[in-house]
């Protein structure tokens, strides 16, 4: 093998970082398997709490059509497993710093030379595959208790949805994790609560439009809105890619602007972290 050819095998030194982060994340996720096991079950268990609100409304007669009672069961089913992967995201970003700080790493990861956009991206990247697994398994625990038509979803629209739509839950998941650099003891506290905003004003378990109107105000500035209302569309109705297009275009607007604006403002926040002494191992 010429030595070119082993230039252009090598991965790129900062793919090669960014990797890293995946790596060890996946390796701290075997390592605390039990913690997993719980958050899983903990997943199911509520997506099933949460979907079986269907059948009680149409045993109360709330629900008398036959055609409402699936629809209702697959709004619910959607909404909770959509909250699941986002919550899995929006938690290993939201809380990078925490995890250092539990592991004792936090002076040595941010210390070293490795640009933070690499570390902040492999993390992402580890997020989103995370996600994207455990939900995988919610679903499958919680499909047999329902029966649900899936024979009119679009598929590689909905995939579409969440591959553009997880780049902005990417960028809230850093500035949330903003909090916990800025503020040791409360900031973990802090970055629930921006996930309890975001699960009330984007229609997770009903739709906007129940909201009171400055609430559905609100719900215009949460990427999570336009997620599942493109993931609902295209498993429900079964909508293709022209009548998701508006969707899709937000959702990349948002990926656009906050991505860099988290990025740009977690490196101001770790700076300012860095001089005030707030890089500290818990305990």
């Amino acid at each position: 093998m010429t030595t070119a050819e082993i230039v252009l095998r090598r991965p790129p030194r900062r793919l090669a970082l960014g990797w890293a982060f995946v790596e060890r994340q996946t390796n701290l996720w075997k390592r605390h398997w039990a913690w997993e096991l719980v958050w899983l079950v903990y997943g199911v268990v509520n997506t099933l709490a949460i979907t079986f609100i269907a059948k009680e409304a149409a045993n109360t007669g709330a629900v008398t059509s036959t055609t409402e009672l699936p629809r209702l069961t697959l709004f619910l089913l959607i909404g909770t497993l959509v909250w699941a992967y986002m919550s899995a995201v929006l938690d290993d970003m939201s809380l990078v710093i925490m995890w250092e700080r539990w592991e004792g790493t936090i002076e040595h990861t941010l210390m070293t030379p490795v640009p933070r956009v690499v570390h902040l991206l492999g993390m992402s990247v580890f997020g989103v595959l995370h996600g994207l697994i455990r939900t995988s398994l919610i679903l499958a625990c919680s499909l047999p208790f329902f029966s649900v038509d899936l024979g009119h979803a679009d598929w590689p629209v909905a995939a579409a949805v969440i591959a553009v739509g997880s780049i902005s839950l990417v960028g809230l998941g850093i500035l949330s994790g903003i909090l916990p650099l800025l503020y040791p003891e409360r900031g973990e506290q802090m970055s629930f609560m921006v996930q309890a905003l975001v699960l009330l004003v984007s229609g997770v378990y009903y739709a906007v439009n129940v909201l009171p109107g400055w609430l559905q105000a609100v719900s215009h500035f949460s990427p999570a809105t336009y997620l599942l209302r493109g993931i609902r569309d295209a498993i429900i109705n079964g909508d293709g890619l022209g009548h998701e297009a508006g969707n899709l275009a937000i959702l990349a607007l948002f990926g656009v602007l906050m991505v860099p604006g988290a990025l740009a403002a977690f490196a101001v926040a770790e700076r300012w972290a860095k001089k005030t002494g707030r890089l500290k191992r818990q305990g």
